[in-house]
């Protein structure tokens, strides 16, 4: 039996881009530069705490890059690195999988209350 390790691909994967929010924050960073509190009021429900912390392993990975602007007040801008950009695939391919999920998830649910309740 195959044993899974931490340099296992894909728990690497996961490492840099796993859990709830880096995978959305990085959705939202793929097109455009975005502004933090841009950030956190386009991600529903994410706490400031989380989406710093989010934010700055994003960074420490060299997935995103952060931006002071020396203005006052000083402004703070993320965008996606180059090497981030190689994650397009990936996320992508999540969302394809997430819609064609909800897709069947509604069909699903849709025949349950279309069946005759049988006694």
């Amino acid at each position: 039996m195959k044993q899974c390790t931490s340099s296992d691909p894909v728990n690497i994967t996961l490492k840099v881009i796993g859990g709830k929010w880096k995978p959305v924050i990085l959705w939202y960073l793929k097109d455009e530069v975005k502004r933090f509190n841009q950030l956190s009021k386009e991600i529903t429900g994410i706490t400031q705490k989380m989406l710093i912390q989010q934010l700055r392993e994003l960074e420490t990975d060299g997935i995103i890059k952060r931006n002071v602007i020396p203005i006052v007040p000083p402004h703070v801008e993320y965008s996606i690195t180059s090497y981030g950009k190689t994650l397009e695939p990936v996320l992508q391919a999540m969302a394809n999988w997430g819609q064609k999920h909800l897709a069947t998830k509604t069909k699903n649910q849709k025949n349950k209350t279309d069946d005759p309740i049988v006694k």
